[in-house]
């Protein structure tokens, strides 16, 4: 996988505003919030959408929803959020390292987009 604005985000090349990371994730405010909330959260390894995730990742994916949570409660929004991932370019997907937007701080409509 050739290296994205996200890689760079973790290598701590470009800042961000970080809110929680382990040693196997990362989480930050989105430059372009879609909510009061808008965070994303990212594997640190590089995968680039989820289908390219192998069975090898199915405790990193567990692992990065158990995030989503921790995230959820730390920015106080842990009784309503929307979690997305976008798989591909067509699903609105545009940088290509897999990632979920945790959004929140406001009502939001089914079905989406």
């Amino acid at each position: 996988m050739s290296e994205t604005i996200f890689s760079k985000i973790i290598n701590k090349e470009i800042p961000s505003d970080v809110v929680y990371e382990d040693d196997l994730s990362f989480a930050f405010r989105d430059i372009n919030p879609q909510a009061p909330v808008h965070i994303l959260i990212i594997p640190k390894k590089p995968i680039p959408q989820l289908t390219d995730a192998a069975i090898s990742d199915q405790e990193l994916l567990g692992h990065l929803m158990l995030v989503a949570n921790k995230v959820a409660e730390m920015e106080g929004v842990v009784d309503a959020f929307r979690l997305v991932l976008n798989n591909g370019a067509g699903a609105g997907q545009e940088v290509m390292h897999m990632h979920f937007h945790l959004l929140a701080g406001r009502s939001f409509t089914w079905p989406p987009g």
